[in-house]
C-alpha cells in the first residue's frame, strides 16, 4: 500500500495540515489529485476518514472538504472495503451538519457547482479570505470594502479571525504604497476584531506590526502606526475618534460620513413635507421596498431623497452590528433622532 500522508493527517483530524498542501502556491495539483484516489489496506480514500472524524466544525474543516471533493468528486459514492460511501460513515459517526450537507452531494452536482460554487455555498469563510487575500496583495480595496459592507457581521468577523488574524498580515506585507481607502480598510478590520494586532503567525512567530516594519515588508508610515495601536485602546476609543486621529478629513467627509449627510438631508426634506412616501413593487427586487415620490423639486433632490429611504431600507432588512452603511444610518438616527 502507498504511503499517503492525507490519510494519516485526517485520521489524526490535523485539517490545518491538509490546508497548507492544498493552498501552497507550489502545490502539485496532479499529485493532490492522485493522492485523493489512493485507497488505504481499509479500501478507504482519504474522504472517508474526514467523514469518520468530522464531528466538530471549524472553517478549516470546511474548506479541506470542498477540495477533497474537487480532487475526487466520484468519492461521493465511492465505498470502502465494508461497503460504506463518505456519507454513510458521516452519518453513523455524527459528523457535523455541514460536512454531512457536503457529502450528501452527488458527483454530478459537485461538477455543475465547481470549486468555486461548493466553496461559497460550504466553505464561505475559506471563500471569502481567499477572495480578500487576492484583493490585499493586488491593492484592490474597493472589493475589499464593498465585501465588509454587504455580508453580514458574522460572517465578515470569521473571515478576519481566519488563519489566526491573517488578513491583517496581509495588510501588513502588501502596504507600501500609501492610500486613504488602504489605513480605512485596516482601521475597519481591528475595529471588528481588535486582537487580531496582537496574533502571530505560526511560521515566524510575527504580529502584523512586526511584519510591517522597515526590515520586513517596509509598510508605509500610516499603516505602522495604525498597527502600532493596542486592542485596549479600540476597545475603548469611539469608531469615530479613530476615523478621525488616522484619516484626512476629507476622505472622512466624503467617504465615511456620506450616508449620515445623506440621510440629513432625507429627514430634512420630509420635514418640510417636500416628498411623502408610498409603496411600490420594484420589479428588479423579490421583496417590497419602499421608494418616493417627489413633490414639485431639484432632480438632485430626488436623488438625495431615494438615497436616503435606501439606506433607512437597509436598516429594516438587514439589523446588525459593524461598521457598514446599515450601522452608519442608525447610529446617525441614534443621536439625531
Amino acid at each position: 500500500m502507498v504511503f499517503n500522508e492525507h490519510h494519516k493527517w485526517l485520521k489524526k483530524r490535523d485539517w490545518p495540515a491538509v490546508q497548507d498542501v492544498m493552498i501552497d502556491p507550489d502545490r502539485d495539483y496532479d499529485l493532490l489529485k492522485r493522492k485523493y484516489k489512493e485507497r488505504d489496506e481499509h479500501g478507504r480514500l482519504p474522504h472517508h476518514w474526514m467523514a469518520a472524524k468530522a464531528q466538530k466544525h471549524t472553517h478549516t474543516l470546511a474548506f479541506v472538504g470542498v477540495y477533497s471533493i474537487d480532487f475526487n468528486k466520484e468519492a461521493l459514492t465511492t465505498r470502502d472495503n465494508k461497503g460504506e460511501t463518505p456519507i454513510d460513515i458521516a452519518r453513523r459517526s455524527g459528523a457535523c451538519a455541514e460536512i454531512i450537507t457536503l457529502f450528501s452531494l452527488t458527483p454530478e452536482a459537485a461538477r455543475s457547482l465547481d470549486c468555486k460554487g461548493m466553496s461559497r455555498l460550504y466553505a464561505p469563510v475559506g471563500y471569502w479570505w481567499g477572495a480578500m487575500v487576492k484583493w490585499i496583495q493586488s491593492r484592490s480595496y474597493a472589493d475589499c470594502h464593498k465585501f465588509i459592507d454587504e455580508h453580514d457581521d458574522e460572517l465578515v468577523r470569521g473571515v478576519l479571525k481566519h488563519d489566526n488574524s491573517q488578513l491583517l498580515r496581509e495588510v501588513a506585507c502588501n502596504s507600501q504604497v500609501y492610500s486613504d481607502s488602504l489605513v480605512f480598510l485596516a482601521l475597519r478590520m481591528i475595529h471588528r476584531h481588535p486582537l487580531s494586532l496582537m496574533a502571530k503567525d505560526t511560521s515566524f512567530d510575527f504580529t502584523a506590526l512586526k511584519y510591517a516594519g522597515p526590515s520586513e515588508y517596509n509598510a508605509c508610515r500610516e499603516i505602522r502606526n495604525v498597527l502600532r495601536l493596542t486592542p485596549k485602546y479600540i476597545s475603548s476609543t469611539p469608531y469615530p475618534t479613530l476615523l478621525r486621529q488616522h484619516l484626512p478629513k476629507k476622505f472622512i467627509d466624503e467617504e465615511i460620513y456620506g450616508p449620515y449627510n445623506t440621510v440629513c438631508q432625507f429627514i430634512k426634506h420630509m420635514k418640510y413635507d417636500k416628498a411623502e412616501l408610498v409603496e411600490v413593487e420594484e420589479p428588479t427586487l423579490i421583496y417590497r421596498m419602499i421608494s418616493l415620490v417627489m413633490l414639485p423639486g431639484a432632480t438632485r433632490e430626488k436623488r438625495v431623497l431615494h438615497e436616503g429611504m435606501l439606506l433607512l431600507n437597509r436598516c429594516i432588512q438587514e439589523p446588525g452590528e459593524g461598521d457598514g452603511p446599515t450601522s452608519v444610518v442608525l447610529d446617525f438616527l441614534r443621536v439625531k433622532m
